[in-house]
C-alpha cells in the first residue's frame, strides 16, 4: 500500500503562482510514474501532468502547458507541480496518483493509488 498526503493548496489571485507537494509513505513510490489529475465541481476528474519513474519523461495537458511543471525528488518521496501563470478555471481539488508502471500516464486507469487532494482556487 502507498500513502499519498498533497499540500500547497490554497486561495491566490488570477496570476499568481503556487507549488503544490506530494508526499508518499509506505511501498516505495520511486520505481513508478507519478501524475497529477484535478477536478472541478461537477466536472470529471482531468489529467494534468505525469513523470516518469526518474523524472526523464514528462507529459502535460495542453490547458497547462507552459505554464505548470512536474518534478520528483525520489530520495523524498515526493513528486512536485509547480503552477504559474494561473488563471481561474484552475481552481479544482488537485490530486497526485502513483502509476501502475514505471512511465509517464495520462489515464485514470493507469494509476492505482491516489491521495485526497488539495483545494485550489484562483479569484479573478
Amino acid at each position: 500500500q502507498v500513502r499519498l498526503v498533497e499540500s500547497g493548496g490554497g486561495l491566490v489571485q488570477a496570476g499568481d503562482s503556487l507549488r503544490l507537494s506530494c508526499t508518499a509513505s509506505g511501498r516505495t513510490s520511486s520505481n513508478n510514474g507519478m501524475g497529477w489529475f484535478r477536478q472541478s465541481p461537477g466536472k470529471e476528474r482531468e489529467f494534468v501532468a505525469t513523470i516518469s519513474w526518474n523524472g526523464g519523461r514528462t507529459h502535460y495537458a495542453e490547458s497547462v502547458k507552459g505554464r505548470f511543471t512536474i518534478s520528483r525528488d525520489n530520495a523524498k518521496n515526493t513528486v512536485y507541480l509547480q503552477m504559474s501563470s494561473l488563471k481561474p478555471e484552475d481552481t479544482a481539488l488537485y490530486y497526485c496518483a502513483v502509476a501502475r508502471g514505471a512511465f509517464s500516464a495520462t489515464e485514470r486507469s493507469d494509476y492505482n493509488y491516489w491521495g485526497q487532494g488539495t483545494q485550489v482556487t484562483i479569484s479573478s
